[in-house]
């Protein structure tokens, strides 16, 4: 009966798999339309003052979503729920999703309203004090913040639905759910902003948040046995398990958040277009992580937590390093591909219009740094899943804590060198970012290593060398074509790049047979078979 209701090791790594494969197609469709979305901002407005304002303002209600509703709650929610379906209490997990959604809506309704009321202050003395000089600047971004504050409320109700469906097994409409909010973005740009500037970019925002949440309630409504009841169960057990689990992951997400202020603050007091730089360099580094790591991430968390709830401690430890490795076969060679081909990748997006050749190589310039941070964004993203499965938030955030407190001091400390080097120092923020994800990299995976008592760091270590080593041919190949190309289309260059280094890297690394790559590859069959059947 057991193994009939709780699938054994193996069978969870192909879940997780199998999962993940439909999210990552989910999320690199959502990708491209971000990738449309972000040309169509670049084309626009370029890397100028108005965007610098926009996303100076878009900031905040980002930092207002992850600090209460996003990463926070999630990670404190989802184990909890379910820990609650797993031991068959359904009434008891929809009684804590009624409590949360509630308490959530009333907590960031009182958030938004007062931040509208004190925008002015925020901007000039927390998200932009570098505007100072500019009153152009500072009134724009206090503008553009009033409008985009509801956004955080919206995302926050879908974030919690994201995590209930997720739990259930549902992730394909959650997953489509990011598209949809830039759906809303491009439809910003496209018809509202000919007649209203940049403040039409900023309603399709509040409208993109809309269409997150509408996408997901189909599926929601559809899940069995339901309820939402209008309690706030402060006094239930395990609602205050939510908010044990989230009070110090609150304080990493803060340390993150505020770490993004300071960058903005830092890039605000630096050239123009530093800011916009840094958002956009981010981005398109987040790309490859958001397809290899989120995707995965979205489904191993409800699986890693039913296997803590039920004390399956071996196949955790497992499931855990089959998707590490996983993982690091596909993050080593889009790092090095992001850090070769940025320069026609970026210039294929933006460069148009009002993105010329110098906002170009500011946002090339961030990607650089930020690209050598790949691999350890990846494995910092699936790695924390595991502490939230086990309910323990305490020891990555205190790590998260301790890593973004060096990123502080890093950020100082490499602006000031390259700006004494002569390079633009926004590149030194992306530099500090990409260090201190390492380090936290490293400590999660050793303080992990305690908590399951053993893991195979051997086998992840040789699947970095493995990786590595069919990365090698793939730079070959891709400096040759570099040269060959030069005087080719940036589109051209970009995509026929991407293909040749995708493609040698592949043949390389399947000479090393990984049982990973083989078991993605056996599925792919078995899908075509059965459908072709």
């Amino acid at each position: 009966m057991e193994a009939s209701q709780h699938p054994p090791k193996q069978s969870a790594n192909q879940q997780i798999a199998r999962s993940a494969s439909k999210v990552m197609i989910a999320l690199v469709f959502g990708q491209i339309i971000g990738l449309l979305a972000s040309s169509l901002t670049g084309s626009t407005f370029g890397a100028t003052m108005e965007n610098d304002a926009f996303y100076a303002a878009n900031r905040f209600p980002d930092i207002l979503f992850n600090l209460i509703a996003g990463g926070a709650l999630a990670s404190a929610f989802i184990p909890t729920f379910t820990t609650l379906l797993a031991t068959e209490k359904r009434e008891k997990a929809w009684k804590l999703a009624s409590s949360i959604v509630n308490l959530l809506l009333l907590l960031l309704t009182c958030v938004a309203i007062l931040s509208e009321i004190f925008a002015p202050q925020l901007v000039r003395y927390v998200i932009a004090p570098g505007f100072k000089d500019s009153p152009e600047a500072m009134q724009l971004t206090i503008q553009l913040l009033r409008i985009q504050l509801p956004s955080a409320i919206i995302f926050g109700v879908s974030g919690l639905l994201m995590g209930i469906l997720n739990t259930h097994q549902h992730f394909l409409l959650p997953a489509l759910a990011p598209s949809m909010y830039k759906i809303g973005w491009i439809f910003g740009i496209i018809v509202l902003c000919p007649s209203m500037g940049i403040q039409g970019l900023s309603w399709g925002v509040v409208i993109g948040a809309g269409l997150h949440l509408l996408i997901q309630l189909p599926s929601f409504f559809k899940l069995p046995q339901w309820k939402y009841e209008p309690i706030l169960g402060l006094q239930d057990a395990t609602v205050r398990e939510v908010g044990r689990l989230m009070a110090p992951r609150l304080l990493g997400v803060a340390a993150v958040q505020l770490n993004f202020a300071l960058n903005t603050y830092l890039a605000s007091m630096q050239p123009e277009g530093s800011i916009s730089g840094i958002t956009w360099g981010f981005s398109l580094m987040l790309m490859p992580q958001i397809a290899i790591a989120q995707s995965v991430a979205i489904v191993s968390l409800p699986m890693f937590s039913r296997q803590a709830a039920l004390g399956k401690l071996n196949d955790m430890r497992s499931s855990l390093v089959s998707t590490l490795r996983s993982v690091l076969f596909l993050a080593v060679p889009a790092s090095i591909g992001l850090i070769l081909l940025r320069d026609p990748l970026v210039a294929a997006i933006f460069q148009r219009n009002e993105f010329t050749s110098q906002s170009t190589a500011m946002v090339s310039w961030a990607l650089f740094w930020y690209s050598t941070g790949l691999i350890g964004h990846c494995v910092v993203e699936i790695v924390s899943r595991a502490f939230y499965a086990l309910h323990d938030t305490k020891t990555p955030v205190s790590i998260s804590i301790l890593a973004m407190s060096l990123n502080y001091g890093f950020s100082l400390l490499f602006s000031y060198l390259f700006s004494q080097w002569g390079w633009l120092p926004h590149g030194g923020l992306a530099l500090a970012n990409s260090l201190a994800t390492f380090l936290e990299m490293l400590i999660l995976l050793w303080f992990m290593r305690k908590h399951l008592s053993g893991l195979n760091i051997q086998g992840l270590l040789k699947g970095v060398g493995v990786a590595g080593l069919a990365s090698i041919p793939m730079i070959g190949a891709i400096l040759i074509w570099q040269q060959f190309s030069a005087n080719l289309s940036v589109f051209i260059q970009a995509g026929v790049g991407v293909i040749i280094g995708g493609g040698i890297y592949m043949a390389f690394i399947l000479l090393f047979r990984p049982p990973e790559i083989l078991s993605l590859i056996n599925m792919i069959k078995q899908r075509i078979l059965r459908q072709s059947t």
